[in-house]
């Protein structure tokens, strides 16, 4: 589908014509996709420019952006950087607010300023500083699976199933009806089945007669459509409503048809356990991800491989991704004594790897799974995910304790102010494998540290009967976040004036 800023239709007669195109405009086509080619290598804004310029060529510039938005989803942009991005603005920004920025040589001394405090050259702090901005990332890679020509077989289909998205019924007639069931039941669209003079005929109707009309149903019918256009001889009669008028949309096969690759579509799943596994896993606020079919694994006579059925990667928020730990999850279903022994033979030979195993209880396999030295998890009907995340929570203790033990006892930030958060993110480790640590050059405050030079200033600038609202502003001015912890190390309490606030005091 495009998006509906992109949508060309014509409402002539009081129908709603999607305005499809045809090899009049395959040149106009194959010039965007060598736009994309020709821009490897070079920023986001750079191609932007350069697709903004054959607009103004086109004879219409909607038709110039369908083509790019099908081919933006055939590339891939990355950041490119020497020093992380948020690191360099964080640092160029406490620089700035000691050199006190309001020329262009201010704006110089003050990335001076930063490259120095992170021991890189100022060339690599300018370029670093905002080249996560999606205007600044670069395209470093584009494999188009369309040719120009079919590139506007796409173009049709995914502007019809834009038109399709507000549909309220939706009727169509193929040579393959029993296709079209298949797709609505795994759609899980409403529908029925009438009989009528020229054959059966499919109703999908969408969920506004009963209720509110969701993102689902358009979705669905957009994908319905793809079906029906890989039939022959097939038409379609949608209701559409067009911001609250009801319009006749017709298409038949000589309007759109499916070009000749497969879309990029989520893989199916070998059963309802392991579906219903991966939605609830999913829906959980972890720092685990998971992931469908990993890599295989070599098992140990080197000809044969095991591929798992999910992994998941532990990834914490806020972590370097070099951090990264694997642990491997396998479900066994109800199989045959013959696969079963099979599995298990393949179990036997994965080594060196964190595999855990859902082990149906009717197998009564559990036992030996955990011989070969993997965690066994039984399971009846479904696999419970407590049972799962229990586990992956004891992995977490242990990664946290080792990440804890390869840092120094003591660490010095280069900073003068930096939070726990901050100074994990740098070392690439959780917050909890930080903050045993002592710091010598710095003080604790709350959850921040912090130079005794910065609070000697502070102390000199916060005296008593200051009210609350300039002893934040001058904490927020040096990076301090947390007031009350600055005022209790310099020995100061908050006298409350009820709602209003509060003044200074010594304590």
């Amino acid at each position: 589908m495009l998006t509906k800023d992109l949508l060309r239709v014509s409402r002539a007669g009081g129908g709603y014509h999607p305005q499809f195109v045809g090899p009049e405009v395959q040149s106009l086509a194959a010039r965007v996709v060598d736009t994309f080619e020709s821009h490897v290598g070079e920023r986001r804004g750079t191609l932007e420019e350069a697709l903004t310029a054959l607009e103004s060529e086109a004879e219409s510039f909607k038709l110039v952006r369908g083509f790019a938005a099908l081919c933006d989803r055939e590339t891939t942009f990355e950041t490119r950087a020497s020093v992380p991005p948020e690191r360099v603005r964080r640092v160029v920004f406490e620089a700035a607010e000691s050199v006190g920025v309001a020329s262009d040589d201010d704006r110089d001394a003050a990335l001076d300023v930063a490259a120095d405090r992170l021991g890189v050259e100022t060339v690599a702090i300018d370029r670093s500083l905002y080249a996560d901005r999606d205007v600044n990332q670069v395209l470093s890679e584009f494999t188009p699976r369309w040719s120009p020509e079919e590139l506007l077989d796409q173009y049709n289909l995914s502007l019809a199933q834009t038109a399709l998205f507000d549909a309220t019924e939706v009727r169509i007639r193929c040579a393959d009806p029993k296709a079209l069931v298949s797709a609505v039941k795994r759609l899980r669209l409403m529908y029925e089945v009438h009989q009528t003079p020229q054959g059966r005929e499919l109703v999908v109707t969408g969920p506004d007669a009963l209720f509110r009309r969701t993102r689902r149903y358009g979705t669905g019918f957009a994908r319905l459509l793809r079906t029906a256009a890989k039939t022959d001889d097939w038409r379609l009669v949608a209701t559409i409503d067009d911001r609250g008028t009801d319009r006749e949309l017709v298409l038949t096969d000589a309007d759109v048809r499916v070009p000749g690759v497969d879309p990029v579509a989520e893989p199916a799943f070998d059963s309802d356990v392991e579906a219903d596994f991966a939605a609830r896993f999913r829906s959980l606020d972890l720092d685990w991800t998971l992931v469908r079919e990993p890599e295989p694994l070599a098992v140990d006579d080197g000809e044969r491989v095991m591929i798992p059925d999910f992994a998941f990667d532990y990834e914490p928020s806020g972590t370097a991704t070099d951090s990264r730990f694997r642990v491997y999850f396998e479900i066994m279903g109800f199989w045959t004594p013959d696969y079963v022994e099979k599995k298990l033979g393949q179990l036997a030979g994965v080594e060196d790897v964190d595999l855990l195993v859902a082990v149906d209880e009717s197998l009564a396999v559990s036992d030996e799974v955990a011989a070969r030295d993997h965690r066994a998890i039984p399971y009846t009907g479904s696999v419970r995910v407590k049972d799962v995340v229990d586990v992956l929570r004891e992995y977490e203790s242990d990664l946290v304790a080792d990440a804890a033990d390869s840092l120094p006892d003591s660490l010095e930030p280069d900073v003068d102010v930096v939070t726990l958060a901050d100074l994990a993110a740098e070392h690439g480790v959780s917050v909890d494998a930080v903050e045993a640590k002592s710091f010598p050059a710095h003080r604790r405050i709350g959850r921040t540290l912090v130079r005794p030079s910065v609070l000697d200033e502070l102390g000199d600038a916060i005296e008593p009967e200051m009210t609350l609202s300039e002893v934040e502003a001058v904490c927020n001015e040096a990076g301090l976040t947390d007031t009350s912890a600055v005022l209790a190390a310099l020995g100061y309490r908050i006298a409350w004036e009820g709602l209003s606030g509060g003044t200074v005091k010594r304590a």
